[in-house]
């Protein structure tokens, strides 16, 4: 695994984000907004979704209902909320069509529109977690990766303040889905590679590269695409799948390699008139009993699971 690199996108490595700034356009309040917000968000796995209905429920807002909603991947979300049209986006995908307020620099935003008016911005901070930084520096002299890189549809500004955090020097910023499944290919034809994601944006580069490990349960269709699911959302699972990963693998090439080395010498032997044919039976069935009790050695615990 010296060759080996890490794509991580960014959810897989932050605490969840919090709804810290919102901006309303002309005509419009939180009042307004943040109900039919809250009401298509509950429906999404978007990490940024959930700080919204948080803070929906903490408001103790009513929410309406939702006659119908789209979530396309790297579009955002729209719909139809108590006979309006809401859409959830980036800055990015409306900024030709509609007059927005400036960026600011740094955290996490969304644009929302409200019947093809602007109505609000909402902008999101999240911090690393405690384990991250720990997680990433051992990847290489524990495991041998030889480069971790961060992949995110984040700004850069964003991207680059949590990169620094975690100790990650390469960085790829405003990833679309069609970016990331791009890296993911031209990184695995150079070396192994796995990739880590948690959102429906990350499904088909985890499809893409060498081992994708979908982290969390915010997408069935990532959960799909990988090779592997960590159910929970934390970074020693991961360290854990590779720890387990390694010794199976070890253990199977153990028992494949050894028996047909057994079996190579019993038959060079039995050549030489060394073994009967009874005697020769009797030999390779020991043969293969060696071979299934040390593939059983899989089942026990082993004593280290991680090393960060």
């Amino acid at each position: 695994m010296s060759h080996d690199d890490l794509r991580q996108d960014r959810n897989a490595d932050l605490w969840p984000p919090s709804l810290s700034e919102e901006d309303y356009g002309p005509g419009f309040d939180r009042a307004r907004v943040l109900p039919l917000v809250a009401a298509l968000e509950r429906f999404s796995r978007h990490p940024l979704a959930g700080a919204i209905v948080r803070v929906a429920e903490q408001q103790g807002l009513a929410l309406p209902d939702v006659q119908w909603l789209r979530e396309a991947p790297g579009r955002g979300l729209e719909g139809r909320v108590a006979n309006q049209a809401v859409i959830i986006t980036s800055r990015a995908r409306i900024a030709d069509s509609h007059e927005l307020p400036p960026a600011q620099p740094g955290g996490l935003e969304c644009v929302i529109l409200i019947d093809d008016r602007y109505a609000a911005t909402y902008r999101f901070h999240d911090v690393p977690r405690a384990d991250s930084r720990g997680f990433v520096t051992h990847l290489g002299p524990r495991h041998g990766f030889s480069r971790v890189i961060l992949v995110t549809g984040d700004r850069e500004s964003e991207a680059r303040r949590l990169a620094t955090a975690v100790a990650i020097s390469e960085v790829h910023a405003g990833a679309s889905p069609e970016d990331k499944v791009a890296i993911a290919r031209r990184e695995t034809a150079r070396a192994k590679t796995m990739f880590v994601g948690d959102g429906i944006n990350d499904a088909p580069a985890l499809a893409s590269a060498t081992v994708g490990i979908a982290f969390g349960q915010n997408s069935d269709v990532t959960a799909e695409a990988a090779g592997a699911v960590v159910i929970d959302t934390s970074l020693s699972k991961v360290d854990e799948l590779i720890h387990l990963s390694r010794r199976l693998r070890h253990i199977a090439l153990q028992s494949a390699v050894g028996g047909m080395v057994l079996s190579g010498v019993a038959m060079v032997v039995a050549a030489f008139g060394g073994l009967s044919p009874v005697a020769g039976a009797v030999v390779q069935e020991g043969i293969d009993l060696f071979a299934v009790v040390n593939a059983l050695r899989t089942a026990r615990t082993p004593s280290e699971l991680t090393d960060f």
